[in-house]
């Protein structure tokens, strides 16, 4: 299958909050329902990239986080967002790179099994940029050994994409030992001494893409 060329422009958050984050997704997910009848090369694919301030945000799975959960968590000095994404509980904060993709597959493959393994594929190939093994396992998100170096939840509707990745660089652990992320037990990563701060990752993470894309992605500040 031939899978179309179309233009993915990155935009640089920087360091925000979650929930202004939700709305600059809103944003471009507004306008991608604007454009369902443009052609795929008008459609305003976008890579949103930041860091947050510590907050835990949890999927559409909320049953195990009664208010007086949310409660706690925010006592320690975090956000908490309730949100539309896949996935269970995880921290976002300082020293994380968090890239969401506002994409509409028509442009490239109606799957969102595929969408999934390409993020991961992507990740591996930027950990590798820096001398890092990684590797997916039978769980989504990709791994270094047995710790999770990259969380990945997602959400798709009318096969436009929202929420998306997030990578340890050099984040706090210790905000994960208050919560059970992404349902696992034990095993978060952050390479503090091999991998890069964010900003130097996102800039890595864009050329892996375009490698992935086969095409350059459009820079905008």
């Amino acid at each position: 299958m031939t899978i179309p060329r179309s233009a993915i422009r990155v935009v640089n958050l920087g360091r925000i909050p979650y929930g202004r984050a939700l709305q600059v997704q809103q944003h471009y997910i507004r306008q991608h329902l604007d454009s369902l009848t443009c052609p795929p090369d008008q459609r305003p694919n976008t890579l949103l990239l930041c860091e947050h301030r510590p907050v835990y945000t949890i999927g559409i799975r909320q049953a195990p986080y009664p208010t007086e959960e949310e409660e706690r968590l925010k006592g320690l000095g975090a956000d908490f967002f309730r949100t539309r994404r896949g996935g269970l509980i995880t921290f976002h904060g300082p020293g994380q790179l968090v890239c969401y993709p506002i994409l509409n597959l028509g442009c490239f493959k109606k799957s969102v099994l595929w969408y999934v393994c390409e993020l991961e594929r992507t990740v591996i190939n930027l950990c590798s940029r820096f001398g890092i093994k990684a590797s997916t396992s039978p769980d989504t998100g990709v791994w270094v050994g047995d710790n999770k170096i990259c969380a990945i939840g997602i959400h798709c509707g009318r096969y436009i994409t929202s929420h998306g990745l997030a990578l340890n660089c050099n984040t706090d652990l210790t905000w994960f030992e208050h919560v059970v992320p992404c349902g696992i037990v034990e095993g978060f990563s952050s390479r503090q001494h091999g991998q890069p701060p964010p900003h130097t990752a996102a800039l890595a993470l864009r050329i892996s893409a375009e490698q992935h894309a086969g095409q350059p992605l459009c820079q905008i500040q």
